[in-house]
């Protein structure tokens, strides 16, 4: 697959329908709001002389603001609004453990398609394959396996997003930019470690159930 010129990222690369309901969820504004706002601020402080060139640098800076990449990335993936919330926990865990890393104009575009990828294989039921999401972030296939590989081993494979920790970060979105037009974030998480534990509880309860039937008819 060709290098794709990140600004070519306005134009679409490939023919779209629209679903009915073509609206982009709350969630997309709320954290590009909260992205940008981070952006300005880690730009008035000076570099720090232990930050090394991120693996998510790229040469050329997309010409897209974060909103309108979100948007782009809804636009071809249909992702839910818990998969842009899980994406924000990833990003979060993420500065935590490499608190020299900086987010920055070189590196938020790819490290917002690497997490929304890794979110969506976590919360959704289908996916699309890497190649698709490398072609919707401006990436090749082997720059978006790359980016993928790296960020898991940077991350230590700590993906899991239990629902308190979901509803802890939905809040903090919400607290964000609560000045700004209260936004209300959507907050269905379909977790499947979580719908999993649901469904062992209910086989249990019906085996349980079972059982007590046995026993009134014997």
């Amino acid at each position: 697959m060709a290098l794709i010129s990140p600004r070519t990222l306005r134009h679409d690369l490939y023919s779209y329908s629209y679903q009915e309901d073509p609206k982009t969820p709350s969630v997309i504004s709320v954290l590009a709001s909260l992205i940008e706002r981070t952006l300005a601020r880690n730009a008035r402080v000076p570099p720090s002389t232990k930050a090394k060139t991120s693996v998510f640098d790229c040469s050329e800076t997309p010409d897209m603001t974060v909103q309108s990449y979100l948007e782009r990335i809804f636009r071809y993936t249909r992702a839910g609004p818990s998969v842009y919330v899980v994406a924000y926990v990833y990003i979060d865990r993420f500065c935590h453990l490499h608190p020299d890393f900086r987010l920055g104009p070189a590196n938020v575009h790819r490290l917002l398609i690497t997490t929304i990828m890794l979110a969506s294989k976590y919360v959704e039921d289908k996916n699309y394959r890497n190649s698709y999401f490398a072609r919707v972030g401006g990436l090749t296939r082997e720059q978006m396996n790359k980016l993928e590989v790296e960020f898991l081993f940077m991350v230590k494979f700590k993906l899991h997003v239990n629902v308190s920790v979901y509803e802890s970060y939905c809040s903090h979105l919400e607290r964000e930019v609560s000045s700004g037009g209260g936004y209300q974030i959507e907050r269905t998480l379909r977790c499947a470690i979580e719908i999993k534990s649901k469904q062992r509880f209910n086989n249990n309860n019906n085996s349980n159930n079972n059982n007590n039937d046995h026993r009134l008819f014997l």
